[in-house]
């Protein structure tokens, strides 16, 4: 399948916007710590999957995504993030976008027997599973099951990495999700979601990364399904603070942006 362009990535986008997130081997280096707080991935010994981040943070999910699976599993980290970024913030099709995220889950089942202590396949197949359930409805996703798979691979994500923000959100969202499409009682007794690990869960990714847009947003989207009436302020303020942080690559900048939005639709 062909891949749209990414919006503010690449030549037709702003040449000071786009420069700002096109890093080279040094500079990607320096930045590592910052742009990887969230995954907890090392700076990768292979030249070919510096290249790739490089491309990733770029905005340039395509070519991310093939010069990781070039590499194989060894890859397989920057190819689920790559692809996962896609079918998020610039995939247009429903179809497609579900495609995509099955196509995640379904490598992580390699992954996941090559690298059973490498937490990236354990968390990318939970984010595209809860992912497939938010296209499909969270209501579909339970009656197919997927919520062990998602609550498992988000928990194992964390015992390997404590420090795994982006997995601390995971836990979050897929706590919020069952609250709200199935209620509390029902949650926490089949599915052993709760709205306080849920608040939990988010305020432990923001202390781990504090300048996750993702964190903040995704807080602010919890706090709504739990419910608007009474979390509607907090929920703004979150997304006050999504929208005033600084991007360090494209991912960041189209999360960013769509917190603005969210914003200012709330």
């Amino acid at each position: 399948m062909s891949w749209l362009p990414c919006p503010g990535a690449g030549p037709t986008s702003a040449p000071a916007a786009a420069a700002a997130f096109v890093y080279d081997a040094a500079s990607l280096r320096v930045n590592w710590e910052r742009l990887h707080r969230g995954d907890c991935e090392a700076f990768p010994a292979r030249a070919a999957l510096v290249e790739a981040w490089i491309a990733f943070h770029a905005g340039d999910f395509h070519r991310a995504m093939k010069l990781g699976l070039a590499q194989g599993v060894c890859g397989y980290a920057v190819a689920h993030k790559a692809t996962c970024a896609y079918a998020g913030e610039v995939e247009t099709s429903p179809a497609t976008r579900l495609a995509l995220f099955e196509l995640v889950a379904e490598r992580c089942e390699r992954h996941q027997l090559e690298q059973p202590d490498n937490p990236a396949a354990w968390y990318w197949q939970a984010y595209a599973l809860g992912r497939c359930a938010q296209t499909i409805s969270i209501v579909k996703a339970l009656a197919k099951g997927l919520a062990p798979k998602v609550r498992h691979g988000f928990r194992h994500a964390v015992t390997l990495a404590p420090a795994h923000a982006d997995a601390w959100i995971g836990l979050g969202v897929y706590q919020s999700e069952i609250v709200g499409a199935a209620g509390p009682l029902i949650a926490g007794i089949t599915y052993g979601a709760r709205k306080e690990d849920s608040h939990a869960a988010f305020r432990r990714a923001i202390a781990l990364n504090p300048d996750s847009p993702s964190a903040y947003m995704e807080y602010a989207n919890a706090q709504l399904r739990f419910d608007g009436r009474k979390y509607l302020d907090a929920a703004r303020l979150l997304y006050r603070q999504a929208a005033a942080l600084q991007a360090m690559d494209v991912a960041e900048r189209l999360a960013i942006g769509r917190a603005q939005r969210q914003l200012d639709a709330a």
